[in-house]
This record gives structure tokens, sequence and C-alpha cells, in this order.
């Protein structure tokens, strides 16, 4: 790996030193963990405080859509604070009206009322309120292989393990199955079959909770974390008609598959499909300064004209964080951002990655769209064993420890979870970064091969 600057291991352990004194980390066993020192990024890429640099094939948490340190952002950001660093949300601002202007101009439909939050949980979490005030009704249906955030109700929704510690039973939650061919719960031998199979069962769901009980269908437009699944056709709009029948409020979490990371503004588009709520954050400003939100349709937006909203955020639509977003959404048309993950998963990503399955008899399959990608790792390509089981860790959890640690002794930090890695690199990425990324995971599959059978 290539130093960016001049090593100083002294400073890093400085840095880690009062990490490990005084920062409690999200989702680890403090004890457990030895988080890497980080001395910079730029780019595509970061580096330690030892000289090594990583291309970086998470985005930070799928979410630095223009990489790091975009100069026009950061001077956006330090030109709003010599002006205007904070302000309450009761007030229009300049800056936050022209953020709701360019999200409302890209979201489709009529979502153009923009509830401002300070990320993608609270945007969930106001979303299922105001599906829940909408209808009069309080049962929510998420599916089970999805992530919508670390709040009550969002981890409530949430579908994958991380759920279980903090699962109520009580929140009103209904989990049900989304369509998911390569691992398909209803047996289905093509994607027609299982986008019926799917829809019927999501309508049988609907008829056994009873449809008069039901707020709202909470699905991510491609699920993220839970292994980027993209729905087969029809999937989606056939969820849209059992909402209409039911007059259920159908949202779609584009947390991470929003702006720009499917090659479109946002996944929906892909599908045509057009929600009653849209949940954003992350690409909305590259993460640079946390903000999320809620796209409103006109119906819902409605329901609050006279009666007020309860509920609201201190930092909602916070100045800096909007002049990042502004200034992220100009970037992005600038420089055809969202056109090149396009080109990108077409063309590079994709064919490569699938180039890789085709030497690599661990990779069971790949799927993914624009800079949004998932390789599932198989011990067994014919049964499609994982390679390691649901929710590994410890020794059952090591062949896919070992192919993370040759990715990064190859420069690239990987997107681990379960049995996938993700490439969903910043979306502005370049080919030769992408292909250095491909010939970096083409070696660290040869770990992975090793626990084949």
């Amino acid at each position: 790996m290539t130093p960016h600057a001049e090593p100083d291991p002294q400073a890093g352990a400085a840095v880690k030193a009062a990490d490990r004194a005084h920062v409690f980390h999200s989702w680890s066993a403090q004890g457990l963990i030895d988080p890497l020192a980080v001395a910079g990024a730029e780019g595509s890429y970061f580096w330690d405080y030892e000289g090594n640099r990583y291309l970086d094939f998470t985005s930070g948490l799928v979410y630095t859509n223009i990489g790091y340190q975009h100069p026009r952002v950061v001077e956006a950001v330090q030109e709003q604070a010599g002006r205007l660093a904070t302000f309450a949300p009761a007030f229009a601002i300049d800056v936050r009206s022209e953020a709701a202007r360019l999200i409302a101009e890209r979201t489709p439909g009529d979502l153009d009322k923009i509830f401002f939050t300070n990320g993608g949980a609270e945007a969930v979490e106001n979303a299922v309120r105001m599906a829940r005030l909408h209808t009069g009704r309080a049962k929510v249906l998420s599916a089970y292989r999805s992530y919508h955030g670390a709040t009550s109700t969002a981890i409530n929704l949430t579908g994958d393990p991380r759920r279980w510690a903090s699962d109520t039973a009580s929140a009103g939650v209904v989990h049900f199955w989304a369509p998911f061919p390569y691992r398909s719960p209803f047996y289905s031998s093509t994607e027609a079959e299982e986008c019926a199979r799917a829809l019927q069962h999501l309508e049988d769901t609907i008829a056994f909770e009873g449809p008069g009980t039901v707020a709202a269908i909470v699905l991510e437009t491609i699920p993220g974390t839970a292994g980027i699944m993209t729905p087969p056709p029809g999937y989606l709009t056939g969820v849209r008609e059992i909402c209409d029948r039911y007059g259920i409020v159908f949202v779609l979490d584009e947390v991470m598959a929003g702006f720009g990371r499917t090659g479109r503004w946002f996944a929906a588009e892909h599908y045509d499909v057009v929600p009653d709520l849209l949940t954003f954050a992350k690409g909305v400003n590259s993460g640079y300064v946390p903000l999320g939100g809620v796209a409103i349709s006109a119906e819902i937006a409605a329901t609050f004209d006279k009666r007020p909203y309860p509920g609201g955020l201190t930092y909602s639509g916070h100045p800096l964080a909007c002049a990042a977003a502004v200034a992220t959404i100009r970037v992005m048309e600038d420089e055809k951002v969202v056109e090149h993950a396009a080109h990108l998963g077409e063309t590079v990503l994709g064919p490569g990655l699938r180039a890789l399955a085709e030497r690599h008899p661990s990779v069971g399959e790949v799927r993914g769209l624009g800079a949004f990608w998932a390789l599932d790792l198989v011990r067994d390509r014919e049964t499609r064993e994982p390679l390691v089981p649901y929710n590994a860790s410890g020794d059952a959890a090591a062949p896919m420890a070992a192919f993370g640690a040759a990715c990064k002794k190859n420069g690239l930090w990987p997107f681990i979870n379960m049995n996938r890695t993700h490439a969903v690199p910043a979306c502005n990425v370049t080919e030769a970064e992408t292909k250095e990324g491909l010939a970096a995971l083409d070696a660290a599959l040869s770990v992975a091969d090793e626990h084949t059978v």
C-alpha cells in the first residue's frame, strides 16, 4: 500500500489510546474491538498513521457518494458556517428552503414536501408516525431481510438480527418475506414465480392481520445491508397496488439506495413506482454533516394542513447540513455523478464482478445496480450453502474474517456482512480505481475459495 503522507505512528497511538479510553462504539463488544486510527481521507481513499492507504469499497457506511473531502462541499459548509452556522427549525432559512427544493425536484411523483431529520433512522421513525396518524391505524409491515435504523420504531421494523436484543414484540410491527430469488422462501424457480408468490404471501399476511389494522408497508426499495437484493420485475408495483386496495401507506426506504447509488437519483425510478412517503439520508450530502428526511406526498401532507404534526427535532434542517446537501446535489448534477454510477455498474463493476464469479467457486451470486453490488459467498455452489452460517460469530465466522483480512492486505477496505461482501464504492469512483478494487477482490476471493467444498 502506498503511503499518502508521512507516517506518524506515535500520533496514531495517541488517537487509539484516547478512543479506547473514552469512545463507546456502536454494535460492538467494547473490549473485543481494535478500531483503525484514521489519519485522513480524500476521494475514494483513506489512510492510517502507519502510512497504509486503502481504497474504500464501503463508502463509509454507504454514504460518501461523492467521496471524501470534495472541495466544493467542504467550501459550502465553511461558507455557511461563516454566514449562519445554525438556526432553529421553525424559521424559513434560505439554505434549508433550497435543499428542500432540490430534493423535491428529484423525488418521484408528488413527493414535494420535505421533513428534515438528523439521519435515516429518524426519517423512518417519522414516516411511520405520519402513516399512523394519516390512517388512524397502528400496525406496520416490514420485511425480514431489511435494516431501517436503530431508533425505537426503526429497530423493530428491521428484519436482521440486530433487532433481536431490542425487539419489544409490542411495537405494532409484523414481518413478512420479501422476494429473494437466489434464496427463495417460496421455492420459486423463476423471477416471475417469485414475484407472484411474494405478492400473494404479502396479501395473505394482510388478510390475516386485518387490512383495517395496517397503517403502512415499509420496504427498502433495494435492501442494502441485508444483501442488495434487487426486486423482481413487477414486485414493487404489485405492492403499490395492494396498498391502494386497502388504504395502506406505502413507504420506501431509500436511505442507502438513494441519491445516485443505483445509477438513478432514487432506486424507485428503476421500477416505475411512486410511494406515499420516501425516506432518505446518507448520500443526500455524502454524509459530510448529518442529515436525513422524509419526502411526503400531497395527500399525506394535507393531513397536517390544519392539524399540527406532533413531531420535530432541534436540528431539523440544520443550515450546515443543508448547505452540504445543496452543494452535493449540485456537484452530482454538474459532474454527472448519477450517470457515472449507472455507466460504472453497466460497463465496469457489474461485468468485473461477474468475471470474478466465473473464476471463484466461493461466489454463488452477483447482484446489484450502479455502484451498489453484493457477492453472495458460498461453501457449495450447488446447494448454495452460505460460506458462514447466518449471523455467525467467532470461529464460525472465520472464513469471512480471513477474506476480509486478505482484502485489507491488498489495500482494499471491504464491506462484509454475514456471508456477503458488498462492492459499494463512491458513486464517482474512477474506472481505474474500480479495477484496482476488483483486482484486490480477486486476490482475496482465493482465500474464500479455500473454504469451499
